[in-house]
């Protein structure tokens, strides 16, 4: 005869190793807060709606409220028995205050249960993530500042293109996490949906008052369908596709990072907080933190497309399948969250090679487009333009010559448009200086973004006070 709270028609007790490979408590117990804070809810609507006695109902939130007690003392003790933490939670309430426990489960069932406790732990956490993305985002945006003029070479293909500044280069990053962060807003919207009073799959009897639980619950609003309250889990799906989208933000700029950061490059130093040595190799400095953060994106990805394939096929309602659904959660924003903060701390303190990166400028026919624009003011259609000026770099390759360092004589042999002019034209401050266009590198608009970053994101503090 089996022990279960859920055993009444069965009649063989499993063995232990099945009770463990079918619990859930390993894991779920972080819900542990959500649990408890959910059942307080359910209960106090339970005797609102006088569905249990009044009294009861009282008995039953003192001793939920003695639980989170313990749980925030850590003295709470959780079996593989039990399963899951609501069913470790029932159990611990009931050695608490005796058989009244069992009326808290009246009108309700583990399946809306658990979906309500998934979406108040990730609800809860939707701002952190938030947070971490507009502090690194604050740092972007200050470090932009600084660096407004600090020109760099600009690449397409991995290939020197044309000069650009680096505070344009941080600045594009800010802008793929602004669209980060309106996906995790976004994802706040369908994560703040109450699915208790769903119950199995089909509604229940009693006479509840769903919107009165969401009240106490600080949720927008309540699922209209019960069986998509209990077998819904996109908003999981939104949170690590987001999150999975940010990781391929963080790691690209990690690539970045590495590179520049070696010798070849030099661009930039990290900070000895966010660097590692070699046990065997005296000299290495290694960007550690930034490759972790770069391999981590596998994970995030691998839990998407893992969750993704585990709903696929699953037919309405709720399915055991879904006990598989809040590892890969849990473990993606443990890994976002990290890395955000590590690159907030990586960008904050890295020392940047100015001069290095405007001397990669100087050789590298990154000003040829200068050139071809400039006969294309000149009169030239651009495309014969680029045709001389593609001959003229062929030139230079095989003299050794940069395009400013070419006589003017060699260079109106090939186009005799061009005029002493030209070899302002050809710097790369003169290049980055003329991309005024809106959304160009020009150092006059790094200053403008800035200031617009600036406002949104203090907009966004603002909203955030009031809300």
């Amino acid at each position: 005869m089996t022990d279960k709270l859920w055993g009444g028609r069965f009649t063989a007790k499993a063995a232990k190793w099945v009770d463990t490979f079918g619990a859930s408590i390993s894991f779920d117990q972080q819900m542990a807060k959500e649990d408890l804070t959910a059942s307080i809810a359910h209960v106090k609507m339970l005797g609102k709606q006088h569905i249990i006695p009044a009294a009861d109902a009282k008995t039953i939130e003192a001793g939920l409220n003695v639980l989170m007690q313990k749980l925030a003392a850590g003295e709470l003790h959780f079996t593989v028995e039990n399963e899951d933490i609501h069913l470790n939670m029932e159990s611990l309430l009931t050695a608490l205050i005796g058989p009244v426990a069992g009326k808290l489960h009246t009108a309700r069932s583990r399946n809306d249960q658990v979906a309500t406790d998934f979406h108040l732990w990730l609800k809860n956490r939707l701002p952190e993530i938030k947070e971490a993305i507009t502090n690194l985002q604050t740092v972007l945006v200050e470090k932009a500042e600084e660096n407004a003029g600090t020109i760099m070479p600009g690449y397409t293909h991995m290939q020197h293109a044309q000069p650009i500044t680096y505070g344009h280069y941080l600045l594009a990053y800010f802008e793929m996490l602004q669209r980060d962060y309106e996906r995790f807003e976004f994802n706040q919207q369908h994560t703040d949906m109450l699915p208790l009073g769903a119950a199995a799959l089909a509604g229940t009897t009693f006479p509840l008052d769903r919107e009165y639980v969401a009240a106490q619950l600080g949720f927008d609003q309540v699922y209209h369908n019960s069986l998509d309250a209990v077998s819904d889990r996109d908003f999981a799906l939104e949170f690590l596709s987001n999150a999975a989208i940010l990781m391929q933000h963080l790691s690209r700029l990690a690539e970045e990072l590495i590179l520049w950061c070696t010798y070849e490059f030099n661009y930039i130093e990290m900070d000895d907080r966010f660097a590692t040595g070699s046990s065997i190799m005296p000299q290495k400095k290694n960007a550690d933190f930034a490759e972790l953060v770069r391999g981590k994106t596998g994970r995030v990805y691998g839990a998407l497309m893992g969750l993704l394939t585990t709903m696929k096929s699953l037919p309405l309602a709720y399915n055991k399948d879904m006990q598989e659904d809040k590892e890969p959660v849990f473990d993606a924003y443990n890994t976002i969250l990290g890395s955000l903060h590590i690159f907030a701390g990586m960008l904050e303190t890295v020392k940047v090679h100015n001069t290095r990166m405007h001397d990669a400028t100087t050789n590298d026919f990154s000003n040829a487009t200068e050139l071809a624009d400039y006969l294309a003011t000149k009169g030239v259609p651009f495309r014969t333009a680029h045709g001389i000026v593609g001959k003229l770099v062929l030139h230079g390759i095989e003299t050794h010559q940069s395009l400013q360092d070419m006589p003017l004589q060699e260079l109106q042999e090939a186009a005799p448009q061009i005029q002493e002019d030209v070899y302002q034209e050809l710097t790369a401050e003169a290049a980055v200086n003329r991309r005024t266009s809106l959304g160009g590198t020009a150092p006059a608009n790094v200053e403008k973004e800035v200031k617009r970053a600036k406002s949104l994101l203090a907009q966004r503090s603002t909203n955030a006070k009031n809300a």
